[in-house]
């Protein structure tokens, strides 16, 4: 069996974790997944039964939950997309989906509290390291560029990206505004040419 502690974690790592639990098991077994919150434990188990899986849940105590998940030989996916992304998994090299773009204007995601926004953006950056074609690119421009330089809480999953060649660029005029040019740590800088120009190429933009 395979316990995975996913406590604490923001959506969708509990989600992310049990996809790739589940495609170590090789067609059969046991996880458990623990989860501190019941939107943690819908996602996973919506995300588990469309592998086939037989899913219980139970509350442990306060703010911590346990999702049983059973796999056995010969289950059918409802969508086969768990099967799909398992093969992905096991592939050498990663696929960036061309003429696809992320174009990042803030470094928090959505209106209300700053705080919660900044999370929601950590998160979102996370979820893309983790999707099977990756972008072709990504753009940061305004509050965005933040998010490009030194100390930034997403670095990490950005320069993860970068080696995975997905380019990422960030608006020249913005650094400077910021007084932030000196400290980018990720990919290159661009002028607005260049950004309406990708924008205008691109089959597909996504905006958090």
């Amino acid at each position: 069996m395979i316990t995975i502690n996913a406590v604490g974690d923001v959506c969708p790592i509990p989600v992310i974790k049990t996809r790739k639990a589940i495609g170590e098991l090789n067609g059969s077994g046991r996880i458990e997944v623990l989860v501190d919150n019941e939107t943690a434990v819908r996602n996973v188990t919506k995300m588990a039964e469309s592998s086939g899986a037989v899913v219980s849940s139970q509350k442990l105590e306060e703010g911590k939950y346990r999702v049983n998940i059973t796999i056995e030989a010969g289950a059918e996916a409802g969508s086969g997309r768990i099967t799909e992304e398992t093969e992905c998994e096991c592939k050498t090299e990663t696929v960036v989906q061309k003429h696809a773009i992320v174009v990042v204007s803030s470094d928090k995601m959505g209106e209300g509290d700053d705080e919660l926004g900044h999370i929601l953006m950590k998160s979102f950056l996370f979820a893309v390291t983790q999707l099977d074609e990756l972008p072709e690119k990504m753009i940061f421009y305004n509050g965005g560029a933040k998010l490009t330089v030194e100390d930034s809480p997403a670095l990490e999953d950005l320069k993860s990206l970068a080696e995975q060649g997905v380019e990422i660029m960030t608006c020249g005029t913005c650094l400077d505004f910021y007084g932030i040019k000196e400290k980018l740590a990720v990919g290159t800088v661009t002028n607005m040419y260049s950004i309406v120009e990708a924008v205008q190429q691109a089959e597909k933009v996504i905006r958090p």
